[in-house]
């Protein structure tokens, strides 16, 4: 009993322990749907004009028939939907659509021998797909099974000639044969572009790609799409790496990310651990550093530091007093971010070393200082990068070695704080202008952005548009068709018609 209640009070800590929280999260809503049906339907209409009909022969009485080289002419798709099916699910349904196809016929009643084309049109098609959608085994969104039916209502030909009468009567046989074979058709084409060629779509979406030459960026879904009546949600891990520990990763404490908002086409969200992995990596990597000396030191800095240490200058070598100056500033804790309703802003510590650099002789170090300041970050999307923009806030600069130090620095405040804004600012809104792909396929973009900063994290709702078609991506993509071995040469058939 007591080994039960134990278990019924552990059970909310196990759970939240099995659900890990999402650095970032992406939803599409029904509006995004609507655009991805327009270029769907695009695409579902040319893979079915390219449908391949087996040949159709056969023999009634004296009625022998052979209908080969059909090809589709036209289709018309005027009533078609595309919608959510909770709880992982796509159903895609197009209602009362026509096909028009053209076909060779010959036939042979009696003695009367005819060749030529056909027009025939199948009328009332009905096709009904649901796409399943899952996480496969590298963390990538897949489209993992698919059911299809379809059926024609109508199907008509017309024939011409002086036979037109008897092809009328005889035509059932080929019409309701026609009618089988192209409503088989259907299904297999859709099924291969569901589960082959959209997939091949689904696979430029970046999963664990490398941002730059120190490190990468984790976007694996950590379970299976949400999907409610009206949206479809993804929980990405969403977590940066350092190249040379990539199995390290940041233990997860930020809020989660929620998302309400269904407005626009899609809402992306990213919590502080996303922001706070990046600094992680980029301090593990040993680049948040720079180092300015002789020339590259500004010059009124300079006089004012010499100035300021007079004293301890003063009392070094002749040798070492005119030696150029060396200014090192170092990060000694990864950055933290806090994101508030209010805005963005990151913390950074960090210490500054000021030597003196005589040629051939080891650094003459005047002060070790430490600094804290606080940038305000402006987060914003330029196409699919995510970008931040930071500005210097805050800054402070203290001695670590006595009170009577920091005061005797407090002149250098304000030059130390130019110094930044001009000099190193620059440097790191360099490094983040290039900014980190969003994980959507390739050839979709977004368009009127809009930031929404909240308590913990921030979401970008954005409405999509396709910079690319869903054909051309796809052609791009296209497995390569596996060779066959030919077939052996068939015997010549004695009769023309091949029947």
């Amino acid at each position: 009993m007591a080994a039960s209640s134990l278990l019924l009070l552990l059970l909310p800590w196990l759970g939240a322990a099995l659900h890990s929280p999402p650095g970032c999260k992406i939803r599409i809503t029904s509006k995004g749907l609507d655009l991805v049906k327009q270029e769907g339907l695009r695409f579902v209409e040319q893979e079915l004009e390219n449908i391949t009909v087996s040949d159709l022969h056969g023999k009634e009485g004296q009625f022998h028939y052979n209908i080969s080289q059909v090809k589709v002419l036209d289709l018309q798709l005027p009533f078609s939907d595309l919608h959510f099916r909770p709880q992982q699910h796509l159903a895609f349904n197009i209602n009362n659509a026509s096909i028009s196809l053209r076909f060779r016929r010959q036939l042979l009643y009696w003695f009367f021998y005819d060749i030529g084309s056909i027009n025939a049109s199948a009328d009332g098609v009905q096709i009904h797909t649901v796409l399943q959608l899952s996480k496969d085994e590298s963390g990538r969104i897949k489209i993992s099974n698919m059911s299809c039916n379809a059926s024609i209502a109508r199907m008509h030909a017309g024939f011409s000639g002086t036979l037109r009468k008897v092809y009328e009567f005889l035509s059932t046989f080929i019409i309701t044969g026609m009618r089988y074979l192209l409503s088989q058709q259907i299904c297999p084409s859709l099924n291969h572009a569901g589960l082959v060629l959209l997939n091949s779509l689904l696979d430029t979406v970046p999963v664990r790609n490398y941002v730059d030459e120190h490190i990468g960026i984790d976007y694996s879904l950590l379970r299976d799409p949400v999907v409610s009546t009206d949206t479809l949600d993804l929980d990405f891990k969403g977590v940066f790496f350092y190249r040379g520990k990539e199995d390290q990763e940041l233990e997860n404490h930020a809020v989660e990310p929620v998302i309400k908002e269904t407005e626009r086409m899609v809402y992306v969200a990213f919590s502080e651990y996303f922001f706070d992995s990046a600094m992680r990596s980029y301090f593990q990597a040993g680049v948040l550093a720079i180092q300015l000396e002789g020339e590259k030191v500004p010059k009124d800095l300079e006089v004012l530091l010499r100035a300021t240490f007079f004293g301890t200058i003063f009392m070094l070598s002749p040798g070492v007093v005119d030696a150029p100056l060396r200014l090192v500033l170092q990060v000694s804790a990864p950055p933290r971010c806090v994101i508030k309703p209010s805005g963005t802003s990151v913390s950074v510590s960090a210490f500054l070393n000021i030597s003196l650099v005589p040629p051939g002789r080891p650094p003459v170090q005047l002060s070790s200082m430490a600094m804290e300041t606080k940038l305000s970050a402006k987060v914003f999307l330029h196409g699919k990068a995510l970008r931040v923009l930071l500005d210097l806030r805050r800054f402070r600069i203290y001695s670590k070695q006595s009170a009577l130090e920091s005061l005797a620095l407090f002149s250098l405040q304000a030059p130390l704080k130019t110094l930044l804004q001009l000099t190193i600012m620059p440097i790191i809104n360099e490094r983040t202008k290039k900014g980190v792909q969003i994980p959507l396929p390739e050839g979709m973009d977004f368009t009127r952005e809009v930031v929404t900063n909240h308590a913990g994290f921030l979401t970008v709702g954005a409405d999509l548009h396709f910079s690319k078609g869903l054909r051309e991506v796809i052609e791009k993509y296209r497995p390569a068709p596996t060779a066959a071995p030919s077939p052996p040469p068939e015997e010549p058939s004695p009769d023309p018609l091949q029947l």
